[in-house]
């Protein structure tokens, strides 16, 4: 093959490159283009991913069983696991404390009055 052909099945390449790129950006908005203060446009990036996964909650009235079954899906720029981990490790421990102490406030609440204890 000749320089000469060689060059125009490259240059064809990049110009229909070129085309598709341009062009499916201004189809599909892939650029959000925003205005900076002064008014200038500016291009900051992608747009925000839609989310696709239902999100991780946990009841309003948490228990330390809800911690346990708390699962975060895998991301490639996601959060370390072992902190995460020792994370919500460290809530259940608290929740599950703060469960045995309401508990043990609640008997003693209702518990009789023991003889030659003053009552209120």
């Amino acid at each position: 093959m000749d320089p000469v052909s060689f060059f125009l099945i490259f240059l064809a390449i990049v110009l229909i490159g070129a085309a598709l790129f341009f062009g499916a950006d201004g189809a599909s908005g892939i650029f959000r283009r925003r205005r900076r203060p002064d008014g200038s446009p500016l291009l900051d990036g992608f747009d925000e991913p839609v989310a696709s996964l239902p999100p991780v909650l946990l009841p309003a009235e948490a228990s330390p069983a809800d911690v346990d079954r708390v699962r975060f899906a895998l991301g490639l720029r996601g959060y370390r696991m072992d902190q995460v981990d020792q994370v919500l490790d460290e809530l259940r421990d608290q929740l599950a404390s703060r469960d045995r102490e309401i508990e043990r406030l609640r008997a003693e609440l209702h518990a009789p009055a023991q003889p030659g204890e003053s009552g209120p």
